[in-house]
């Protein structure tokens, strides 16, 4: 972004060379996501990922680069002033200085009776606890009264898991090792860089000395992005929650009751010290926890960053209500519960029956992969579907199918909406708990679409879209893709230099 911002600038070309595909794209706005490769050579039409280690293979083939793993590990202040960390096992003498604590007196408990009516650390203020003779002398010592950061426990705990009940030792290495390492991690980027990181450390350090036979702790890595919000302060500097702020009839942010003028901030992390946070309380009164489930994993890839608004979490609502209303409104005309599919379907409903395939199929794909905004758009189009599908009146199949497609729904639903899911199962005429139910079983035979829409860019830019024959050659999608006014307008006259046509993917007009 920041060398776009750079290029914009100072009239620098811009020239795109991943396509967004079918992702939305802003002007201005650089793309940073997974896609196609355009104006680059011999990697055009290789996904990103792929074009990435090809690069690296190209570079070492010729001799002038090599692929290579870096680690940074970082010093790190394992210390707080807190009571509820692990306690640091080491004593102050004032004689001998610091020393560990004897491992017979091992492991070095907290005390249940400290008290939290003062500021500060319990452990310091403690009458008995920090006292202990030196191992070495024993004269009077104290105990450390800091603990560890809760990144230390966590860098381990992993291995805990895997043998929870053991009162002899940590963790048995061989229950660790069968169950080791963790299948996937998922975290957000401060755990990418700090616990991420000294788990491996930790890791290494217990398979050196014989604790562990496993060297990586995690099998695979998701970096979630971060819940983000807009920032309040007062005229003074001083920070306020965004429940403390109304907007005035001008739309600008005062404060509530008082009407003073309210300077707002970027939107940042939500934190404690900057106030920018959302009672989950608030949220659940108002709105439910279905709502705020759905905008969390609709609003943007997980990768990224949430802008948390009232109008995302509205929208959210709005739509929970008209699933409920589309169910409600369709048991009329419904067939009963498990009830036998008829031998032949209108070419509605046949139509209707492949996007519910493709959405089941769709769905569970993009779960597995982590792309949840994805299968969210999914299910809101099969949705749209159902709510535009008219079933001809006695027509068993169009009953059928609009059933069939409600329960495929609902099934999808289930991961994100959980509590609406059960309600309209039930209301589906369904006895059983849909936890319980297995994911629905696609018909292969309804996956393949004769057609595909696929857009069109010039110069990297979506200009139109353009729907051919899933197996249209290239000159079919060219001549197809030339054709379109919009992409005419954009030549506007320039000789067009190439084509590139990614099958069923997109098509991307080069002109110079």
């Amino acid at each position: 972004q920041r060398d776009m911002d750079f290029a914009r600038k100072y009239g620098l070309p811009v020239l795109p060379v991943v396509s967004p595909g079918g992702a939305k794209t802003e002007e201005g706005v650089a793309y940073t996501g997974p896609g196609a490769m355009i104006n680059s050579g011999f990697l055009d039409g290789m996904e990103s990922a792929a074009a990435k280690q090809a690069v690296i293979r190209e570079c070492e083939s010729r001799k002038i680069g090599t692929g290579v793993t870096l680690y940074r590990l970082r010093d790190w202040g394992i210390s707080r002033q807190r009571y509820w960390g692990c306690p640091i096992p080491m004593i102050h003498c004032p004689a001998c200085g610091i020393l560990p604590v004897p491992e017979k007196d091992l492991p070095v408990t907290l005390p249940a009776d400290v008290t939290f009516d003062k500021p500060g650390n319990p452990l310091a203020r403690h009458p008995t606890w920090k006292k202990v003779k030196c191992p070495q002398c024993q004269k009077d010592a104290e105990r450390e009264t800091d603990t560890f950061d809760t990144f230390f426990e966590s860098s381990w705990y992993f291995a805990r898991y895997a043998d929870a009940h053991n009162d002899k030792a940590a963790f048995d290495s061989k229950k660790a090792g069968y169950w080791l390492p963790v299948d996937q991690y998922i975290g957000g980027v401060e755990h990418a860089v700090l616990h991420l990181l000294y788990s491996r450390f930790f890791t290494r350090a217990l398979k050196a000395c014989g604790y562990l036979d496993v060297a990586e702790p995690f099998a695979g890595l998701f970096t979630q992005g971060m819940v983000t919000h807009e920032t309040y302060q007062d005229a003074a500097g001083k920070w306020l929650y965004p429940a403390e702020i109304t907007r005035d009839e001008s739309g600008r942010a005062v404060r509530t009751g008082t009407a003073e003028p309210v300077t707002v901030g970027p939107s940042i992390k939500m934190s404690k010290s900057k106030k920018n946070t959302i009672d989950p309380q608030d949220i659940l009164d108002t709105y439910g926890a279905d709502a705020a489930r759905l905008f969390i994993l609709s609003d943007s890839p997980p990768e990224r960053d949430l802008e948390w608004t009232e109008g995302g979490i509205e929208g959210s609502w709005r739509y929970v209500n008209r699933l409920y209303r589309l169910a409600a409104e369709a048991l009329p005309r419904l067939p009963a519960a498990g009830s036998a599919r008829p031998g032949a379907f209108t070419a509605a409903a046949q139509e209707l029956r492949a996007l519910t395939h493709r959405t089941a199929a769709g769905v569970a794909e993009d779960i597995e992969t982590f792309l949840v905004n994805k299968a969210v758009a999914k299910i809101r189009e099969l949705s749209n579907a159902l709510a535009d599908f008219k079933p001809q009146s006695g027509n068993d199949g169009d009953s059928w199918a609009l059933r069939e497609a409600l329960e495929v729904l609902v099934r999808c639903v289930n991961p994100m909406m959980p509590h609406l899911a059960e309600e309209l199962w039930q209301m589906l005429g369904h006895k059983t708990i849909l936890a319980a139910e297995s994911w629905p079983v696609v018909d292969k035979t309804l996956l393949v679409s004769g057609s595909v829409t696929i857009g069109v860019q010039v110069n990297g830019k979506a200009r139109a879209t353009i729907t051919l024959p899933r197996d249209a050659d290239q000159k079919t999608a060219e001549g197809l893709a030339l054709a379109e006014p919009n992409v005419q307008t954009a030549i506007g006259g320039k000789p067009v230099k190439k084509v590139i046509v990614v099958p069923n993917r997109i098509v991307n007009v080069v002109v110079g």
